[in-house]
């Protein structure tokens, strides 16, 4: 039987996964093997909740967190200050929840401070991903919060946090947004993917991450 070239391997899969635990009773003890699970599976990345940082034992992870989450409704101040005081913490790479309201509202301008405000706090080589909830918005929508995002100087725009009740990722969308930053930002597809199939279908609509609490699945799924 010959390999699926169309499918990406597991070593291009686990170069793409954040590892994620963001539960809000995860203690340190989860984090600690959260980490340690990370480095066996050969992943590129762990992404936790700030008050977790800084991380021990990460090695060659990169290391993630997160701001303003998961409801996006913080201000841009407090955003700032959060993803700030997370990067002295050591993180690597900040995700940040824009105001999906605003975004519903189509008040662009200010989903665009509100991200060029946490940009400004994570500066290069500092990497920020912008959440934007793509499940609760419109297509129209999605294109102009990923294009404010691409506006106000972020790295990546990313589906969903993985807890708004409209749902997380889908083709769909992923392809929407991979269309509208045509290749100059990332994109993160985020929330509900759990399987190997599932995650070559995000990559194959245009994901260039995945975030992944369920990484051992997936990767155990994915042909070496």
């Amino acid at each position: 039987m010959t390999a699926d070239t169309s499918r990406p391997t597991r070593a291009q899969v686990a170069a793409m996964v954040d590892h994620t635990l963001l539960k809000p009773e995860a203690t340190p003890a989860d984090v600690a093997a959260l980490v340690a699970e990370a480095r066996s599976l050969g992943v590129l990345a762990v992404c936790v909740s700030p008050s977790t940082l800084p991380l021990e034992d990460t090695g060659d992870l990169v290391v993630a967190t997160v701001c303003g989450f998961p409801s996006g409704k913080h201000a841009s101040e407090v955003k700032a200050a959060e993803a700030a005081r997370a990067v002295a913490d050591g993180a690597d790479e900040v995700d940040m929840v824009i105001d999906v309201g605003a975004a519903r509202a189509g008040l662009w301008d200010a989903v665009r401070d509100d991200v060029a405000a946490v940009r400004a706090a994570v500066p290069a080589p500092g990497v920020l991903k912008v959440i934007i909830e793509s499940a609760a918005l419109e297509d129209d929508a999605v294109v102009a919060a990923c294009r404010a995002a691409e506006a106000a100087g972020a790295d990546f725009v990313k589906t969903s946090t993985g807890f708004h009740p409209s749902g997380g990722a889908t083709e769909h969308a992923v392809r929407l947004m991979a269309e509208t930053v045509g290749g100059r930002l990332g994109v993160k597809a985020s929330g509900g993917i759990r399987t190997a199939e599932q995650a070559a279908a995000m990559v194959a609509a245009g994901a260039t991450r995945l975030g992944l609490s369920s990484s051992a699945a997936v990767l155990e799924g994915t042909e070496a």
